[in-house]
């Protein structure tokens, strides 16, 4: 029986999640439990929809002279995609032998030695790093921040490149104390092609109320201009390219 995986959307010309057009499968499921999430509806690992790895391959190669074209590929999200590493291997053999660029969306919550064979057919990982605080990262996320940082240090150690994304959450994550600490760790690491600054915004909202969910955010404002100026001084300062 053809391996199957859980899927809560497909989005064929995505152009935030990695370089050029992608084609973007939000895999179902996911440990953490991030107090801004805007996609909760995603943390079932037994909901979506199943598609088999031909079902995607098949509507993925539509689109190949897209990506061609626009240097972009295929990226995997979430949810956390790692929670289905072993379909998730086989999809990106698939599709570098097609010729087709392999993205990671992740928060790097994983075992080790359940991804490392995915990592090595993965061309780009974009890491979510919600804080570089232990104790904050917890009360974020409801995990460790550990494992995010072992997974960091992996990709350096085996240059596989990566973007940073870092959400900028007013009075949670815009401290300068808690980009400095970011900063600082990302110029351990020799393999840092980019560092995104996202800010925080409410989209995921309704979704929380549909889901009889308390939304813990609902006060906390989208930070101005001024705080995204300024968290990115401070990564321009280590010389990190943003």
């Amino acid at each position: 029986m053809e391996q199957k995986a859980r899927v809560h959307s497909v989005e064929t010309c995505g152009t935030v999640d990695g370089p050029g057009l992608r084609y973007v499968v939000f895999f179902q499921g996911c440990p953490m439990r991030c107090k801004y999430c805007h996609n909760p509806d995603t943390w079932k690992v037994n909901c979506g929809d199943e598609m088999t790895l031909s079902e995607i391959l098949s509507d993925v190669l539509k689109y190949r002279s897209f990506m061609k074209f626009s240097d972009g590929g295929f990226t995997a999200s979430g949810g956390e995609p790692l929670l289905q590493a072993r379909f998730i291997t086989e999809l990106f053999k698939q599709l570098q032998i097609e010729g087709i660029h392999t993205a990671l969306d992740t928060s790097g919550y994983a075992n080790l030695n359940d991804v490392q064979e995915l990592l090595s057919y993965t061309d780009l990982v974009l890491l979510d790093i919600k804080s570089m605080q232990p104790h904050k990262y917890r009360e974020l996320t409801g995990v460790e921040l550990s494992k995010t940082i072992k997974f960091a240090e992996y990709l350096d150690e085996n240059q596989i490149p990566v973007w940073i994304r870092y959400v900028v959450i007013p009075e949670l994550t815009d401290s300068a104390d808690d980009v400095e600490a970011l900063a600082i760790f990302l110029k351990t690491l020799s393999n840092v092609e980019r560092v995104e600054l996202l800010p925080f915004h409410k989209m995921g909202e309704e979704k929380w109320a549909k889901m009889n969910m308390i939304y813990a955010l609902k006060d906390t404002p989208v930070p101005s201009e001024q705080v995204m100026e300024r968290t990115k001084e401070i990564f321009e300062k280590h010389k990190l390219p943003i």
